[in-house]
């Protein structure tokens, strides 16, 4: 928990540092000054309101238990095994079946599952996965995930913030530095994914949900299943915002170069086997 603090306070510093950077070159003092502020509006913007950011992005609507019993009770009665406060609760209107938790801490925390997920799961199998859910919640994991990927997402805009101050030079000729800034900007959101979410955060996270639902074979049987229909079945919000796949239970990417790029899961495989582990002790 002290270390997904340590690494949201590198990030932090990180983009500040980054944006400071890029002004720099773009547009020397006046830049560097422009773009540091831009950054420390980021990281301010980033810790309290990027949770919802991810939410309206996904087009998740909030339930509550008159408008959806099923899942509300069973994420309440969830919480109350993990002695957590009770989440907001959200359904994403997507075929593929999945899900993911964010917010800043515990006690302002959301769970969110695709409509998919809750047809083609049975109860067992979706308590299991609501039961993982809650587990980041637990393990604090939401916070720096939820940052990373709003930071991974301002890279982007900060290619637009150089493109529109310094896209081309007083003959109308492509800005050199610019034009490089554009070519490693996929690569470098990608790496500071990979460097912000450990990929044994997600064991971590199987191990806390069968945990708190008790069943760690349901858990195995819906990973099973989300990995066998997930692939064909795309999310187009992930594949416009693939910094988010990391949010989620299981990688919702269906292209090859974007599916390793932003990759932070462990095989499907891997993760069952631990699992099974469990019930075998």
């Amino acid at each position: 928990m002290l270390g997904n603090w340590i690494k949201t306070s590198i990030l932090m510093a990180g983009i500040v540092a980054l944006f400071g950077a890029m002004g720099a070159a773009i547009g020397g003092r006046e830049g560097m000054m422009m773009a540091l502020v831009l950054g420390g509006a980021m990281n301010f913007w980033a810790y309290w309101f990027s949770d919802k950011a991810v939410l309206k992005m996904y087009k998740a609507r909030q339930v509550d238990a008159s408008t959806s019993p099923y899942l509300y009770n069973m994420v309440r009665e969830l919480a109350q095994r993990a002695e957590l406060p009770m989440p907001k609760v959200y359904i994403i209107d997507e075929d593929q079946p999945n899900a993911f938790a964010t917010g800043r801490n515990p006690e302002n925390a959301a769970v969110a599952a695709t409509s998919g997920i809750m047809r083609m799961l049975s109860e067992r199998e979706l308590r299991g996965v609501m039961a993982h859910e809650l587990a980041h919640v637990k393990n604090r994991d939401i916070l720096i995930s939820t940052i990373s990927a709003t930071v991974a997402g301002a890279i982007s805009m900060l290619a637009n913030f150089g493109m529109f101050f310094g896209g081309r030079d007083g003959e109308n000729r492509p800005n050199p530095i610019v034009s490089i800034a554009m070519m490693i900007l996929a690569p470098l959101a990608g790496m500071i994914i990979q460097m912000a979410i450990s990929r044994t955060r997600e064991f971590g996270a199987d191990r806390g949900g069968a945990e708190i639902s008790g069943d760690p074979e349901a858990l195995a049987s819906a990973l099973a299943k989300i990995d066998a229909y997930a692939r064909g079945i795309p999310m187009h919000t992930a594949e416009q915002h693939p910094e988010t796949a990391q949010m989620m239970i299981m990688n919702p990417l269906s292209g090859g170069g974007l599916r390793g790029l932003f990759s932070t899961h462990p095989s499907t495989q891997e993760r069952i086997a631990r699992l099974h582990e469990m019930i075998r002790r």
